[in-house]
């Protein structure tokens, strides 16, 4: 034992799980937290908003797939950090959220910048913890990152009180720790694994959907070897995007509302879906009750409750997936399968992507969202890591950028969080720093987090803004024009701010576009670059989404064009 205080037991807590990054902002009820800072082995990347840095520790997990650790002090901090929370609560990220709190005699007094923080944050968290005494907090960081990082990932909140920061106690910390009634590790069945082999092999027409699950787990090899084996084509879910290689002769895409036109038609021709990792979201599957009719499903997932909760399905392996996958190669090889690259599965899939290749049309411009983001793809090295904001931009992304080298593109998906990209990415850049980040941008969104920018060059990690701009909420502005007869209303941005004054304003480097030529060098400039860089590129306002497969419809009624 060590006598020490709260938030020095913090801080070696801290450092024993490896944590080498946090995110955050002080304030008076977590100050005996930073004074502890001071003097640990741990770098502080100081946030100018607390949702950022929330979403900049989402972002350092998505990379490094361990829990990313964000900073915010009582009552206005704590709750700023919520959309954050709920975002990688949506998308299962591993975050450890640490909140500072008004000390354990004034809780329920309505004390200066109190508030129940652990009520707000339990409908969006795995768990919610409060330590009532300093010796308790080495125990409560060790379960809140085993919480956090295991089962099914997900954010866990530690509200800390000042008193508790600042008392002195003989501290003790574990090696291992048991938290009742929490049993994340669940063996998959062989038996079913077994039974899930045989309705593939007898499928005529099979298709692999692979979800956000198979990235969590980095079952990256796993996937491609098994689509190879089996032969079945793959397609993604948004999340999923980045699980598969998409110059891969079996990828087609993500799935879903804005989804590739032959990833959409290819899964509904299918006669067995392998689901791995994927929760049949209705961004995804569309109408419930259509999909999967006829066919037969089988749903790889280590989340028991999300089995039949949005589709029912034939075979469930419940367990990691990673595990699960290599299983069922193994009793692939042994029954030595092996099925013909020519079979007519397979001229179907070439037809669809060859067909919608053709037919669909870009947008009559010089400049369109599509060869930017060709442009891109050409430009930036396979294993740079990309995310995007939220709206236009990110379905643009679904569609016209492949993921190469997996693992190196997220996005917010479930909860779609505007301002998520910029400070996420300078998360990723904390993560790997020695390869290129982009966010692929609105102006609607970026125009949520544009002070990260001061976070970006101070900080030293440069990041790459590539901003599709079309002064609107474009995403919003689509579905006026679609849905409600060209009745614009709150999605006019206009031509203001000037964002290559914003980026020298920061000391950041503004670069504003109008050919492909002048893209391609800003994109060359940016990535020598040792500041961040923002590309200010027009788009034409009414430059839509297509495919689109609208609200309360299925995938059958998508839309190719206007």
């Amino acid at each position: 034992m060590t006598r020490m205080k709260g938030a020095e037991a913090l801080m070696r807590s801290l450092e024993k799980e490896g944590v080498d990054f946090v995110f955050g902002l002080p304030g008076g009820a977590n100050l005996p937290i930073y004074d502890a800072l001071v003097d640990a082995k741990i770098r502080h990347i100081l946030v100018r908003h607390e949702q950022s840095a929330a979403h900049m520790a989402d972002g350092y997990a998505r990379i490094k797939r361990k829990a990313g650790v964000c900073f915010a002090t009582s009552g206005p901090g704590a709750t700023n950090l919520i959309t954050g929370i709920a975002t990688a609560y949506a998308d299962s990220s591993p975050m450890v959220a640490v909140t500072g709190q008004v000390p354990l005699e004034m809780i329920g007094k309505d004390a200066f910048q109190e508030t129940d923080i652990i009520g707000i944050a339990n409908p969006c968290t795995k768990y919610t913890f409060q330590p009532r005494k300093a010796i308790e907090i080495p125990e409560t960081v060790k379960k809140g990152f085993y919480i956090a990082e295991s089962g099914r990932p997900g954010p866990v909140l530690i509200d800390i009180p000042k008193d508790v920061q600042q008392d002195s106690q003989d501290i003790q910390f574990p090696d291992f720790i048991k938290v009742r009634g929490y049993n994340p590790a669940i063996e998959s069945d062989l038996s079913t694994i077994g039974k899930a082999i045989e309705l593939l092999l007898a499928a005529q027409r099979p298709i692999i959907m692979s979800g956000g699950g198979v990235i969590l787990a980095g079952a990256f090899s796993e996937l491609e070897v098994l689509a190879e084996l089996l032969l079945a084509p793959v397609v993604t879910t948004f999340k999923g995007k980045g699980s598969f290689p998409e110059n891969h002769p079996l990828a087609m895409g993500p799935i879903g509302m804005h989804g590739h036109a032959e990833a959409n038609k290819i899964i509904l021709e299918a006669d067995c879906i392998l689901a791995i990792g994927a929760r049949f979201s209705d961004r995804s599957v569309g109408r419930f009750d259509e999909f999967g009719k006829g066919m037969s499903i089988i749903h790889m997932e280590i989340d028991p409750a999300e089995i039949g909760k949005n589709k029912s399905v034939d075979i469930a392996i419940i367990g990691d997936v990673k595990s699960s996958m290599k299983t069922m190669i193994k009793i692939l090889n042994k029954k030595m399968v092996k099925k013909s690259a020519e079979n007519p599965w397979l001229t179907r899939r070439k037809e669809l992507v060859d067909y919608y290749t053709e037919s669909i049309k870009d947008y009559p411009r010089d400049i369109t969202a599509r060869k930017v983001l060709k442009k891109l793809r050409q430009v930036l090295p396979n294993n740079a890591i990309v995310t995007t904001e939220v709206g236009q931009c990110q379905m643009w992304t679904s569609l016209h950028f492949d993921v190469i080298s997996p693992g190196t593109f997220f996005s917010s998906t479930g909860l779609g969080t505007m301002g998520f990209g910029f400070p996420a990415a300078i998360g990723a850049k904390a993560a790997r720093q020695n390869v290129p980040v982009v966010d692929i941008a609105g102006d609607g969104s970026f125009n949520m987090s544009e002070n990260s920018l001061a976070v970006s060059v101070l900080e030293n990690l440069p990041v790459i803004v590539i901003l599709l701009n079309n002064y609107m909420l474009g995403m919003v502005a689509q579905w006026q024009r679609t849905f409600y007869n060209r009745r614009y209303e709150g999605v006019h941005l206009h031509n203001c701010p000037d964002y290559t004054k914003i980026a020298d304003a920061y000391g950041a480097q503004g670069i504003k576009v109008q050919s492909l030529l002048e893209l391609d060098t800003a994109i060359r400039s940016a990535l020598k670059s040792n500041i961040a860089t923002v590309i200010d590129i027009p788009i034409d306002p009414e430059e839509d989404v297509y495919p689109f497969v609208a609200p309360g419809t299925g995938l059958k009624d998508m839309i190719i064009g206007s």
